[in-house]
């Protein structure tokens, strides 16, 4: 393990997110890494996220004015980006699964955005390589994932994660199928 010495917060966080860029193989546009940056620095003094209910933000947010409704889906999106990265054990405390923070947080990023190039549409479109970097954040050990086999399963099968299908592959060499359920009678199946 390599032994981070940077000055300020920003610069151990930016030193932070290198190393988990390269952990699981992502290279993050320079405008999202530093907005990845100083998410961290900014909750790194708020410990009360966790007791958030998203849903609820969320919905009351669609309510406000356009500037209300800005900085209250923004809160929404950064706070599933950290749960679904840095705390994905929160959605099974939650009884959801981990896409569910990650299918909310895109939608509040993307319901904000103004036009397909701003930041809010880009942190839509990479939610999940921004969640993958982050979990790579928390990665202990090479030897023991820290998702199991059915998160890492459903994450890759809802979300795409190439994270999640390198943990799931540490636990089989089985090539996993991606499973959609249309309804109880019939499912596609289909391979990635």
């Amino acid at each position: 393990m390599k032994l981070l010495v940077s000055a300020t917060p920003v610069s151990l966080w930016q030193e932070i997110i290198h190393e988990a860029e390269e952990t699981c193989d992502v290279i993050l546009q320079e405008e999202l890494e530093a907005y990845l940056v100083f998410l961290l620095v900014r909750y790194t003094t708020k410990p009360d996220i966790a007791k958030n209910l998203m849903a609820a933000q969320f919905l009351q947010g669609i309510e406000f004015n356009k500037k209300e409704r800005e900085l209250a889906l923004q809160n929404v999106g950064d706070n599933c980006l950290l749960f679904s990265g840095l705390f994905p054990g929160i959605a099974e405390k939650r009884l959801v699964k981990i896409s569910y923070f990650t299918n909310m947080g895109r939608t509040a990023y993307a319901t904000i955005s103004e036009k397909s190039n701003d930041i809010y549409s880009s942190l839509s479109q990479q939610f999940v390589s921004l969640m993958d970097v982050l979990q790579s954040v928390r990665l202990y050990s090479d030897q023991y994932p820290d998702l199991l086999p059915i998160q890492a399963y459903d994450l890759w099968n809802e979300t795409g994660s190439q994270r999640a299908l390198k943990v799931l592959r540490q636990y089989s060499s089985a090539t996993p199928l991606n499973v959609t359920l249309f309804n109880r009678d019939t499912c596609s199946i289909r391979r990635r």
